[in-house]
């Protein structure tokens, strides 16, 4: 896939900033005990997003991705932490500043199909939201609006006559984008968007994504399960397992350099191996990726120390014991950081061999 992003890296005020945050949920019944009435679906994520940047956020279901997209969106409550956006504090706004801002952070869904009302007209679908919030105050405003966004995301200005079943899944998702574009966004999150595609329509609507962001600033928060489409949408990337970031760094670093075992797993079950597994260090080929073994830990019953453990294929007794924090391991640059006590040891098993000597 052949995809344009902007590789400006000014330095500047993040636009989102995500601070220790922490999304549980109370337990009933037989499992309340054994799980100590709550549970932790995300527990303690940091990260920052600047304008017009792309976070890919990956990991296996459950791992907590949207779950933190929806507290980001302040969809369901923060335990604890803070989500910071342009500046405010989204968990302490009053009703009628958060509706203002909700503005400014929309989301494009994984399906297609369900995510659009059948009922409606594509004029109706795309062109509500302005008219709640102001943007177009007559009918006649709000059919240029919608015939404008329709035009921006490659459709007919004649399709917001038309109902959803009347186009293709590329064409809903499209629908989509142009509805999340309709009340002037600055943060958009995208949770699988094309995930339901076929792969020549995932390539159509990455580069529209990317065209959008270059021409209006947007930034994104893109979670996904291919690793190759995080690949190519993103600046940035950061793992998730088991309601925590466990590697972060910028994309190239870490697809070239992963140092949680968890990320390398994750590699070699991509399927897009010219996209993923090739990027990894000449090594590679001499030291296999792992697979991981076994399923991922049970919610009610979490591991002690690093929740990677029991599947980690190079655990020692003290992994069982201490969480590991996420941090910056020595000789690694100072954006990559990594939640493992033995990044070192992977670091090791990924030293790219000496230069050749033959002529």
């Amino acid at each position: 896939m052949n995809v344009s992003m902007p590789l400006s890296r000014e330095t500047t005020e993040p636009l989102l900033r995500v601070e220790n945050l922490t999304v549980s949920v109370p337990v009933r019944g037989a499992r309340a005990a054994r799980a100590k009435g709550t549970i932790r679906i995300v527990d303690d994520v940091s990260f920052d997003l600047g304008p017009s940047r792309t976070l890919g956020l990956v990991g296996e279901s459950g791992s907590g991705k949207t779950t933190l997209a929806r507290a980001i969106l302040r969809l369901i409550p923060a335990s604890a932490g803070r989500v910071v956006f342009e500046g405010r504090d989204v968990a302490t706004l009053p009703p009628r500043e958060l509706s203002a801002l909700r503005r400014r952070m929309q989301v494009v869904f994984q399906d297609p199909y369900s995510s659009l009302n059948p009922r409606l007209r594509v004029e109706t679908i795309v062109g509500e939201a302005p008219l709640v919030h102001g943007l177009v105050r007559t009918a006649r405003q709000r059919r240029e609006h919608v015939a404008n966004l329709l035009t921006r995301v490659g459709l007919s200005p004649d399709d917001a006559d038309r109902y959803p079943h009347e186009f293709s899944g590329g064409q809903r998702q499209r629908i989509g984008i142009a509805r999340a574009l309709a009340v002037e966004p600055r943060l958009i999150i995208c949770d699988e968007p094309v995930s339901a595609l076929d792969v020549s329509i995932q390539a159509q609507i990455l580069n529209l994504l990317a065209d959008l962001q270059r021409d209006l600033g947007l930034s994104y928060v893109f979670i996904a399960h291919n690793l190759g489409v995080v690949r190519c949408i993103s600046q940035e990337v950061a793992v998730m397992y088991f309601g925590r970031i466990v590697e972060h760094a910028p994309t190239d670093e870490l697809f070239a350099n992963p140092r949680h075992p968890y990320t390398r797993a994750l590699l070699a079950a991509a399927p897009d191996a010219d996209a993923c597994r090739a990027s990894a260090t000449r090594e590679t080929a001499r030291h296999p990726l792992p697979i991981l073994p076994a399923e991922p830990p049970n919610l009610f019953a979490p591991p002690t120390g690093c929740a990677f453990h029991p599947r980690c294929p190079i655990a020692e007794p003290g992994c069982r014991e201490v969480p590991p924090s996420l941090h910056n391991p020595p000789h690694l640059p100072p954006v990559h950081r990594v939640a493992c006590h033995l990044a070192d040891r992977v670091s090791e098993a990924q030293k790219p061999p000496p230069p050749s000597t033959r002529p």
